[in-house]
C-alpha cells in the first residue's frame, strides 16, 4: 500500500522521446550539453527533464515535463526543428502525455 502523503497531485504534462542508435560517447556529449546551459533551449518552457539510458541495446528514452499541455505543444515544435545531431540518436516516436498518477515508495 502506498501512503497517501507520498502521491503528487501537481498536473504535469510529460513528452516521451524514445531514441534507438545511442551510443556512450554520443549519450555523454548531449549529457554535457544539457548540464552546461543555463536551462532549455529557447521557447521551451520545461520544468523537469530525465533521461533514462540502456548502453546494451543503445536506446534511450527522455521524459520532458511541462506544467501544461500548451507548454508541451509549444516545446514540441522547438525539439522537432532540432538538428538530428543535437539529440542521442534516432527518434523512433514521441507520447504526449498527462501524468495521471505517481506515487513514490518509502
Amino acid at each position: 500500500m502506498f501512503a497517501t502523503s507520498n502521491r503528487e497531485e501537481l498536473a504535469v504534462f510529460v513528452r516521451v522521446v524514445r531514441f534507438t542508435d545511442v551510443d556512450a560517447g554520443r549519450m555523454q556529449e548531449m549529457l554535457t550539453r544539457i548540464n552546461a546551459s543555463d536551462g532549455p533551449p529557447p521557447g521551451v518552457p520545461a520544468i523537469g527533464l530525465k533521461v533514462l539510458f540502456d548502453e546494451g541495446q543503445g536506446t534511450a528514452v527522455v521524459l520532458q515535463e511541462f506544467a501544461s499541455a500548451e507548454d508541451m505543444s509549444a516545446a514540441a515544435k522547438v525539439f522537432e526543428a532540432m538538428d538530428a545531431s543535437e539529440t542521442p540518436g534516432t527518434r523512433v516516436s514521441v507520447d504526449a502525455c498527462e501524468r495521471k498518477l505517481a506515487l513514490a515508495v518509502p
